[in-house]
């Protein structure tokens, strides 16, 4: 039952297990559940996926191989009217598109009908609007926008001056999975790292500070969760009994429960889903402070947690070993991080995202 009397649509590429995907699907769940006509639009889908809330409504929106022409502009047409399509059936009161071009087509396709369309950029604005030709069609664009939604302040200066005012900094919330403190694990001698493995999350650096410490921690090992590009090749080259590719896990949660330390060593990131989830479970944890300033914003230096600069494999080795050597100051770090719950709970975020739609629907 509609008992808010507002339909929502969230617009994006597919739902695969990534960390925009899995806010989206948290997103759809919450307005669901609080009694908005919740839809989920996808381009394509894509396997595997992250399960489709109860009660949210998922639609495709891709053309089919029989509508696809030789003639790229006339497929970007066809996508654009049959994305429009879709909003002419559902008539959502607004549209949250997240990731760069579908952030193009969700305006494109709503603006002759009026529709707000809030887009929402995921990562580091550099990367994700990289090309100077796509930089100007999306700012250009952009001006149209009911919103601009961020992830980080440092996010918000990279947009011109005549779009700031468009912009909120809306940061991710603890999945509630992390949240729990039901159950006791031991912290075992282990190192971890989440995310898809290739060259912007730099997991090559972690292996490469760990393969020259180890001999000094024959007890400790390290572990990689996750799949991508890089793994088979990093997988060959790094080959050790104390270095453990897991692979794509379900309940990663319950590994990290378990590791005494988290490295997130990316070269760009928006928000990291994966740094929030490993400081909520109590780890210590050691990041990059990489642009766009998502780990500056979570982490308090020395803390609740460690920042190093990018691609700085002696800064790793050193506060790797400072960690490993102190059992104390892991747990100290650890314990400071868990408060990331109280920050960034999801009854928190998410009532900031309705406070703000809300706002965007009334006007």
């Amino acid at each position: 039952m509609n008992k808010e009397g507002k339909t929502i649509a969230f617009y994006i590429g597919s739902l695969a297990r990534g960390g925009a995907e899995h806010v989206i699907v948290n997103l759809a769940s919450y307005f669901c559940a609080q009694g908005y006509k919740t839809y989920i639009v996808t381009k394509l889908v894509d396997e595997p996926e992250y399960p489709v809330p109860d009660g949210v409504i998922r639609m495709v929106a891709d053309i089919t191989d029989t509508e696809i022409t030789a003639s790229r502009v006339k497929n970007l047409k066809n996508r654009i009217l049959k994305l429009r399509g879709i909003w002419q059936q559902i008539r959502p009161d607004i549209i949250i598109s997240f990731i760069r071009k579908n952030n193009l087509m969700a305006l494109a396709s709503a603006k002759p009908l009026h529709i707000p369309v809030v887009v929402a950029i995921r990562s580091d604005p550099a990367r994700e609007l990289q090309g100077r030709l796509f930089k100007l069609i999306s700012f250009y664009m952009f001006r149209s926008s009911a919103g601009i939604v961020m992830q980080t302040k440092a996010g918000v200066e990279y947009l011109p001056s005549y779009l700031k005012s468009k912009a909120v900094v809306m940061p991710n919330s603890v999945d509630s999975r992390f949240m729990k403190d039901d159950a006791v694990h031991e912290r075992k001698r282990e190192i971890a790292l989440v995310g898809r493995i290739d060259d912007n999350k730099n997991q090559k650096m972690v292996l490469e500070a760990f393969r020259s410490i180890k001999e000094d921690y024959p007890d400790w090992s390290l572990h990689l969760y996750g799949d991508g590009e890089r793994k088979e090749s990093l997988q060959k080259e790094y080959a050790d009994r104390s270095v453990i590719f897991h692979g794509q896990v379900e309940a990663v949660d319950e590994y990290l429960r378990g590791s005494s330390i988290f490295v997130l060593p990316s070269r760009r990131e928006g928000m990291p889903n994966a740094l929030i989830e490993a400081m909520a479970l109590g780890v210590a944890c050691i990041s990059s402070d990489c642009p766009c300033g998502g780990p500056a914003d979570l982490i308090v230096q020395g803390k609740n947690g460690i920042l190093i600069p990018v691609d700085d494999i002696e800064g790793l080795k050193k506060q790797l070993k400072r960690l490993m050597d102190h059992d104390d100051l892991r747990e100290e770090i650890g314990k400071e991080a868990t408060l990331i719950r109280n920050k960034l709970s999801p009854q928190k975020v998410n009532l900031m995202w309705k406070e703000y739609i809300d706002n965007i629907i009334s006007k």
